[in-house]
């Protein structure tokens, strides 16, 4: 079985380039090639000789992904993309274009099985993790579509990054390596909907990245009615965590938090927020949730997100209303890949 080339590090293939009878600088030659000049065969690798490149080939697999559906918002030109995997399973990116650079939305997972309550991406559950190389080649392959440069990355697609965590560090390291994309740690965000042990896993690495807690509620009560993992860690517990993260990295937590219809956004929700984080070094990301046909969650009404802000800012917390994007091309995490899986099916 040829190895996953891709996601190995500069370390692993000086050791892998010395078996093979070749000097360490092959290493950073190769590598190179990989994440600079984004190389998709050996063939194309010039200042390699032809036997070794052969060599090469014979070894490896150089990971690449099949665009099925690429969606291109009207709006406000999101694109949404469904890429297909080795052995079939379908996987969602999207890149969203800011005044500030392109944001490609990563997925860290084919599906997932954390089960939130107002996210698509969990109805059909989890099909498997996906590899450094799966998650390098969504970036790749949307630079390449685009032809634009992606200045930010956030690990919010499908998929818990927590549940997949070492595949994911081993993503953080090769995307920011300086041989390679050089993309700066603190340009990507990750997302949890809140494992503590993966937070803590996270801060002793020390990578400068923005942590993201989906929290969606102020109270336990409220938080397990829209997530189950709820049932496993209370908020204190997963807080607890966050400001761990805080004090060994120096970095700002982010809370997203999804307001639903008549579920959490009451003003007594936003008082209960508001208190949970007062005098907290924080961020938080109010979020009109997108409404998903398997779902019957409504949004809350401008009104009551205005409200619920206006609450929040009483108390002097930092908080913002996330723009929504690609509403006319199924924004909802995870809606475009269910929609894909369905016409295959019937198909």
């Amino acid at each position: 079985m040829k190895k996953d080339i891709l996601s190995m590090n500069i370390t692993e293939l000086e050791a892998d380039m010395e078996e093979l009878g070749q000097s360490k600088f092959r290493a950073t030659q190769v590598f190179r090639w990989l994440h600079v000049d984004r190389a998709e065969t050996f063939e194309e690798m010039t200042n390699i000789s032809k036997d070794f490149r052969k060599v090469l080939d014979e070894e490896y697999e150089i990971y690449t992904l099949e665009i099925v559906k690429r969606l291109i918002s009207k709006i406000d030109g999101t694109r949404k993309y469904i890429f297909r995997l080795k052995g079939g399973s379908l996987i969602e990116s999207v890149m969203m274009p800011y005044d500030h650079g392109n944001t490609i939305c990563i997925s860290t997972q084919s599906g997932c099985r954390m089960g939130c309550r107002f996210c698509a991406s969990t109805i059909n559950g989890l099909e498997r993790n996906l590899t450094p190389a799966e998650m390098l080649g969504q970036f790749y392959a949307i630079e390449k579509d685009t032809n634009e440069k992606l200045t930010n990355a956030v690990l919010m697609g499908s998929g818990e990054p927590f549940d997949n965590f070492d595949n994911v560090a081993r993503f953080l390291e090769l995307i920011s390596d300086n041989n390679g994309t050089k993309l700066s740690k603190r340009n990507v965000t990750l997302s949890t909907c809140g494992l503590p042990e993966g937070i803590r896993k996270l801060a002793e690495l020390k990578y400068p990245v923005t942590l993201a807690l989906s929290l969606h509620a102020p109270d336990d009560e409220t938080r397990k009615k829209l997530m189950p993992i709820a049932n496993k860690y209370t908020i204190d517990e997963t807080l607890a965590a966050c400001w761990e993260f805080f004090e060994r990295t120096g970095r700002r937590v982010s809370f997203e938090y999804s307001l639903v219809s008549g579920v959490n956004d009451s003003k007594e929700h936003a008082k209960k927020l508001a208190e949970l984080f007062y005098g907290k070094n924080c961020h938080i990301n109010l979020i009109p949730v997108n409404p998903v046909d398997e779902r019957d969650y409504q949004q809350s009404t401008k009104e009551a997100i205005e409200r619920f802000r206006g609450i929040l800012e009483k108390y002097r917390i930092n908080v913002t209303i996330r723009r929504e994007m690609g509403r006319d091309i199924n924004g909802a995490c995870g809606q475009l890949r269910n929609e894909t899986m369905k016409e295959e099916t019937i198909g």
